[in-house]
Order: structure tokens, then C-alpha cells, then sequence
């Protein structure tokens, strides 16, 4: 059995339910390294990663470097005297900082890799209208997601899931297969395999562009795109009502699949509901919000906003 010495890397929500599950599993965890704190919000206040405030909680030990190249980082990690390291969501390593650990650095990513490498693997997976995917821990190499993978897990995805919640799914089995990861590492029984070098199905990062509406796009690509971007950051569109221009941002939809000779964009609405006409169909949103305006339900907007008759999206 190996004494293990850990140092652990990441930023997110999705990282904290990691590092958590490594902590209550008891593994000796050495040190923590995650983004430095930035100003955010629209007061700008200094604020903390998701991973430092965890780490503040539990008394771990905190590195923040701005430069993971430099020599200061590099003798501060040195000395933490660390054997294995684990990366989740957070940005590359040089090769000085994952060649460090004697039994290696481990990445654990949202996807069942070789597809959907990149930034963005939830997101995609939903937009392309997968049905499945999974989570992937791989020792790093000088590639992006590219290295020897180790345990895979393949998890469904359901007809009308979101990211969001997809995002959380993945988290929690992410979190088990990271501590069944780290035991085999424990007790030397590691048996990786080579992942494929096509790249078949990329995760690049999410744009605002990204995020526009084609709403000549068929009715199932534009469900696929709001709901693999919902909660974040969001599927958008411009709403043209009474010659004024809206950026609004669209969440919950269902489909509603029928003939119709509705203009694509049409808005279609009554007390209750916001309907969108598309080439196969319609599309009802259930939940919006409207520059300068909080998110709210559909139908608590049309209480109090008036769609113009000729009202479309584009």
C-alpha cells in the first residue's frame, strides 16, 4: 500500500464536490492550488473560488499562483513533497508542474473521452443531442485531454435534461469514480489504456455566438442548444416588438411538434403561454428573461408585458 501525498487542483463547484469526497474518504491531502481571487459582480468585490472557500473551511493548505511556471510556485509546490496529483476544471499544466508527482497527475473529465475534448463538455454533449456520455479520469500528457485513460464511466442522459442538471449527475459520479481512481493508485493496481487521437466530437469553450438562436434551425437543434445551455450561460435571442429591440435569454421549453404556416420567429401568445414558431413545429418557453429584468416564468411576464400582434424572434 502506497503512502499517498496529494495536491489538489481546481476552481469550480464541480471541483469542490471532488475535493470534498477525497477529504471525507480520509486521503492525505497536501495542498490545494486554485485561481487566484478576482473581482466579480457588478460591485466588483474581491471574490473567492469556489475551491478556496472549501478550503478555507477544512484548514487545507492554499496555493494561488498567477504563474504556474515560475520558480517561486514551482519551489512552493516542491515542497509541499507531493506523490500524486489531481486536476479537476482547472486550466493546463505545464509539464515541470504534472512530471512533478512520483505516481503521477490525474485529470477527471466530463466526457467519456476521446469525445468531446475541451472546455465545454457538458454543454456539448446536450447540444448535439447526445443520449449518453460519461466521466473520464486519464493520467495528463503534453495534449489536451489526450493522455492514457484509466477509469471511464458511462452515464444517460435523459430526453429532456438540462446542463445543469446533467452538470451535477456527472459531479456526484465524477466524485466516486475520482476515489476508486485514487485507491487503485493506493494499492499499485492501476491497468490504463490508450485513448484514441481522432477528435471526432470537440468541447471547444462557450461564446456569446455560441449561444444565439438560429430559429431556422430544426425544432429539435434549437431544444437541444437552450436546454445544453441552461442554466449557464444561456441560449439567447433578440425579440423585435413594436420596432424595439430585446436581447432576451431563454431557459425552460418544451416542444411541440406540428404543421403550421406560421413565419419562422412568430411569436404566438395568450394568458398563459409564449409560443415560437419554427420550421417543424412550435416551441413554448416556459421560463425567460428580458434585458435589465430578473428571470421570471412565462406566464408572470405576460401579466404585465404586451406582445405587439407582428412580435418575432430573430
Amino acid at each position: 500500500m502506497r503512502d499517498l501525498r496529494i495536491v489538489f487542483m481546481g476552481t469550480p463547484d464541480f471541483a469542490v464536490a471532488i475535493l470534498d469526497a477525497l477529504v471525507k474518504a480520509k486521503f492525505n491531502v497536501v495542498g490545494v492550488i486554485t485561481a487566484s481571487d478576482k473581482p466579480a459582480g457588478r460591485g466588483q468585490k474581491i471574490a473567492e473560488s469556489a475551491v478556496k472557500k472549501y478550503a478555507l473551511e477544512n484548514k487545507l493548505n492554499i496555493l494561488q499562483p498567477t504563474n504556474l511556471k515560475s520558480d517561486e510556485f514551482i519551489k512552493e509546490l516542491e515542497s509541499l513533497n507531493a506523490n500524486l496529483q489531481i486536476v479537476v476544471a482547472f486550466r493546463m499544466l505545464p509539464k515541470v508542474v504534472w512530471k512533478m508527482p512520483k505516481y503521477g497527475t490525474f485529470n477527471l473529465h466530463a466526457s467519456l473521452l476521446p469525445d468531446y475534448r475541451g472546455a465545454a463538455p457538458i454543454n456539448w454533449a446536450i447540444i448535439n443531442g447526445e443520449t449518453k456520455t460519461g466521466v473520464t479520469t486519464f493520467f495528463i500528457d503534453e495534449k489536451i485531454d489526450t493522455g492514457n485513460i484509466i477509469i471511464q464511466k458511462e452515464v444517460e442522459i435523459g430526453n429532456t435534461e438540462t446542463v445543469g442538471e446533467l452538470h451535477d449527475k456527472l459531479m456526484n459520479i465524477g466524485s466516486e469514480l475520482v476515489v476508486e481512481t485514487v485507491k487503485q493508485i493506493e494499492q499499485n493496481s492501476v491497468k490504463t489504456f490508450k485513448q484514441s487521437e481522432i477528435d471526432e466530437k470537440p468541447a471547444p469553450k462557450i461564446y456569446s455566438d455560441t449561444c444565439k438562436i438560429n430559429w431556422n434551425d430544426s425544432l429539435n437543434n434549437i431544444y437541444n442548444l437552450i436546454r445544453g445551455l441552461n442554466p449557464y450561460p444561456a441560449a439567447w435571442t433578440t425579440l423585435i416588438n413594436n420596432n424595439e429591440e430585446i436581447k432576451v435569454k431563454i431557459y425552460d421549453v418544451k416542444k411541440e411538434n406540428i404543421e403550421h404556416n406560421f413565419k419562422t420567429g412568430t411569436l404566438i401568445t395568450s394568458k398563459q403561454e409564449i409560443k415560437v414558431s419554427v420550421t417543424n413545429g412550435f416551441l413554448i418557453i416556459n421560463s425567460l428573461q428580458l434585458a435589465g429584468k430578473r428571470k421570471m416564468e412565462s406566464k408572470n411576464l405576460l401579466n404585465g408585458f404586451t406582445f405587439s400582434e407582428n412580435a418575432i424572434m430573430q
